[in-house]
């Protein structure tokens, strides 16, 4: 499906952007009747689908345009570099920089963190190499009043964010440095609450309410806030994708949904997750925007979710962005792909990964170069190294820490378990 989209935007409907609208009395078992073609003189009411009026000769449920952005392919920065200059986004050039960085930083510490499991010093891991800009964009269009909820991949946008990089290993290890007290699974970092990013979620969807709640109370509040919420494809197939998107369109709540394809949800293929043409165009039925992007551009990505991002603050309601990207690691360190899909898709799309492209681009602008290159990737793997250096030896957290912050006062019964699990920890093996 994703080679079939990448060929570039599809050429809009020449069909009008309206369906013919037929009613029936109960029990009728003639024909439907067709309507007369409304002259120049009496041109029809158009209503949304689905308000009550099913009289109306007809419906308008979204134009040509719409379904144009929805079934696209919105893309500025090519595989081999080459931008459209006049679309790329005007920020200075210190951004793209912080966001190569960033994007780098992913890719370094998952190559090390991936090692490290293997080794058996890490239980877990997952990886989000190949689309990192999906990961680092959508943040980087972000106010500092807005927040972020996560799904499972996205940590490195933490790490973008402020998160320390001690810190997220230290999560990974499941240590007593771990803001989160070893209580997630790994890669599933908690963060500062000055940070506003929600710890991250990979119960499918799940999520998704909980940023149109976040989104909603914001609105009720007149706060100028914006939620960030990531899905991956696979989650448009759960009610929770249903509940969050419909609920956020109904009361135009300030969040801009941005769902991350790529390709794989574990072992189901994108192809068999959908019947839609693409996944933005779900977006159409919900009554908001639909914007499908090229996942490895980060002008695009970051142009289109900063357009959805002000349209939301200015009242305007939510977006669905699909980010169209791929997976180009195992699903997680449990995972084996070569059980599942070929060698040769993936290295198609590793050729247009987002690394190479950026880093072509930022060269040819005369914003970086190789030695600044050397100097960023030896900076980022001492930092890598001397993180891990300095939490992988620490213990693990307190057992009290599993009843605290639930209660203020623990209840009587989680005392007597917790006694019964230090006795047992304390005989010996």
């Amino acid at each position: 499906m994703a080679d079939e989209k990448s060929k570039g935007p599809v050429k809009p409907s020449s069909q009008a952007p309206t369906v013919a609208m037929t009613a029936t009395e109960t029990g009728n078992t003639a024909p439907p009747r067709t309507k007369a073609a409304p002259t120049a003189a009496h041109q029809p009411s158009k209503v949304r689908a689905g308000m009550g009026d099913v009289g109306a000769d007809f419906v308008e449920i979204y134009s040509d345009a719409d379904l144009a952005r929805a079934t696209g392919l919105l893309s500025i920065l090519a595989p081999d570099g080459r931008a459209r200059t006049a679309d790329v986004p005007s920020v200075e050039p210190a951004t793209w920089l912080a966001m190569y960085r960033g994007m780098l930083l992913i890719r370094m510490l998952d190559e090390r963190l991936m090692t490290m499991q293997r080794q058996g010093r890490v239980g877990f891991y997952a990886e989000a190499r190949g689309q990192e800009a999906s990961v680092i964009a959508p943040v980087a269009a972000l106010g500092p009043s807005d927040w972020v909820v996560p799904s499972h991949r996205e940590g490195g946008a933490a790490l973008y964010l402020g998160l320390p990089l001690r810190a997220y290993i230290a999560q990974v290890l499941g240590n007593v440095d771990d803001i989160g007290k070893g209580r997630q699974m790994p890669v599933h970092p908690t963060t500062p609450r000055a940070l506003r990013f929600l710890p991250m979620s990979s119960c499918v969807a799940t999520q998704l309410p909980q940023a149109t709640g976040i989104a909603w109370a914001a609105k009720m509040k007149r706060d100028p806030t914006v939620v960030l919420a990531y899905l991956g494809e696979g989650a448009t197939s759960a009610e929770d994708f249903h509940t969050g998107v419909n609920f956020a369109a109904v009361f135009k709540a300030p969040v801009v949904f941005v769902c991350v394809n790529n390709q794989w949800a574990v072992s189901t293929p994108a192809t068999a997750q959908s019947g839609s043409e693409t996944f933005a165009v779900k977006a159409l039925a919900y009554g908001l925007p639909g914007v499908r992007v090229d996942g490895n551009d980060v002008f695009a990505l970051y142009a289109a979710v900063r357009e959805a991002v002000d349209r939301a603050r200015r009242g305007e309601g939510p977006t669905l962005i699909e980010a169209v990207t791929y997976r180009l690691g195992a699903h997680s360190s449990s995972d084996d792909p070569a059980r599942y899909r070929s060698a040769s898709d993936t290295e198609a799309w590793a050729a247009k990964e987002p690394l190479i492209r950026l880093r072509a681009w930022l060269k040819a602008a005369g914003i970086f170069d190789d030695a600044r290159e050397v100097r960023m990737r030896d900076e980022i793997g001492r930092d890598i190294k001397d993180a891990i250096a300095a939490t992988e030896g620490q213990p693990p957290p307190p057992l009290r820490s599993l009843i605290e912050d639930v209660y203020a006062q623990p209840p009587r019964t989680l005392e007597e378990q917790l006694a019964d699990l230090e006795r047992i920890r304390a005989r010996p093996i």
